[in-house]
């Protein structure tokens, strides 16, 4: 890791050093053309900017990977699709990283150690050129190597969203839209996950809003990256009551229909559930962080003795969700409560639920999701469910108290 703090350093000092000589940087820089070539052991990445940003590059382990940030860059599609012509490097990805930041994300075949790395700034044009080479190493070295940056700035990017204005009595509730950025999540016929429920969120935050019964936040409103980790924090942060995670799942084999909600458990309810969890962890992973589970033990007894309540009344809540959508939609999923191991559902004092609102994979949800009049319902039966879980609640928690 010295090597790659030093390039963090030396990122930053190059663009300083030659920002009196650039052009105006008040634009965006954008992405304007790149290479990465194999040679015969060495591979040349070569990324041409409009204009000299502050930048850092850095190694993470499980899979193997490079990972570049910028400050926010434009990404060209022509330019993007010129670089993966290399076999070492496997898979890239790139997009929005938080708000200001954009991320380059490389999967790589085997191990590989950044050599050398720097940006050259021309002073009478202002254009960069970021050069980068990757030796290779072994996969002891690499994981040694390999790491988030320290500074928790960049390394644990944040949802925006502070505690609302709330009148007495409103609930609190966090919306989040699955995805975003770097990660489209699932994609069909040209449409990602990701802008999917970010639209749908819009709505139903809009929806409650206007019961006004309900303050409303979201871990993001925008196409930007948030990590699980961070969607969580930012519904503790805001003092959220409830949590509700929006997504649509995509399948490979066979046919699935209808939304579903799901409840956090260690023991996924099946198979589906358990790959499911998987996936939306491992798209957590690729786009460059990775997952933790560092809780010590004596704060994990605290945690278990807080989901002793939370716990039943995310359930109650699931239910009442499964209610208020077939009654405003007509159908659900033929098993529409789940349970599987989420890490976006650990807050451990908030009642949280993951709703899947339909299957892009599937015909017939991909033009519901698309249809305006379909998500108004939709929208109404997730209100109808909170509702009745927001009286029934408030009449149990008058008997916790006794």
């Amino acid at each position: 890791m010295g090597w790659c703090r030093a390039a963090i350093a030396a990122g930053f000092l190059a663009f300083l050093g030659c920002a009196a000589g650039a052009q105006d940087a008040s634009g965006l820089a954008r992405l304007t053309g790149g290479t990465i070539e194999d040679g015969r052991r060495e591979t040349d990445v070569s990324l041409q900017l409009s204009q000299g940003v502050p930048w850092r590059v850095f190694t993470l382990d499980d899979p193997w990977r490079v990972v570049l940030d910028f400050r926010e860059i434009a990404l060209d599609d022509a330019a993007t699709a010129a670089l993966d012509r290399s076999d070492r490097v496997q898979d890239i990805r790139m997009g929005a990283y938080r708000p200001g930041w954009t991320r380059i994300v490389l999967g790589l075949s085997e191990p590989m150690a950044v050599a050398r790395a720097g940006l050259r700034v021309d002073r009478d044009s202002g254009a960069a050129t970021l050069d980068m080479t990757l030796s290779p190493t072994d996969p002891d070295r690499f994981a040694a190597a390999a790491g988030l940056p320290a500074d928790p700035d960049w390394g644990r990017p944040r949802a925006v969203a502070p505690r609302p204005p709330a009148d007495d009595g409103q609930l609190v509730i966090m919306l989040d839209p699955g995805h975003g950025g770097i990660d489209p999540g699932a994609q069909n016929d040209g449409v990602d996950e990701a802008d999917l429920m970010l639209q749908f969120a819009r709505e139903l935050r809009d929806v409650l809003r206007r019961t006004g019964r309900y303050a409303v936040v979201m871990t993001r409103d925008d196409d930007v990256f948030v990590s699980l980790e961070a969607r969580v924090a930012a519904a503790q942060d805001a003092g959220a009551d409830l949590f509700v995670s929006l997504h649509a799942d995509a399948i490979e084999e066979g046919v699935a229909h209808g939304a579903s909600v799901y409840t956090l458990s260690q023991d996924a309810s099946d198979e589906a559930s358990a790959a499911l969890a998987e996936r939306h962890e491992r798209d957590d992973l690729l786009s460059g962080l990775d997952l933790t589970g560092t809780d010590d033990r004596v704060a994990q007894v605290l945690m278990d003795i807080a989901r002793l309540d939370s716990a039943p009344r995310s359930r109650a809540l699931a239910g009442h969700l499964v209610d208020g959508i077939r009654n405003a939609v007509g159908e659900v999923h033929k098993r529409p409560l789940r349970h599987a191991a989420f890490s976006v559902l650990k807050a451990a004092d908030i009642p949280s639920v993951l709703v899947e609102l339909g299957f892009l994979s599937t015909g017939q949800d991909l033009k519901n999701l698309r249809d305006p009049i379909w998500r108004a319902a939709m929208a109404a039966g997730i209100r109808d469910g909170i509702d009745a879980w927001a009286l029934e609640d408030a009449a149990l928690e008058g008997l916790r108290r006794r």
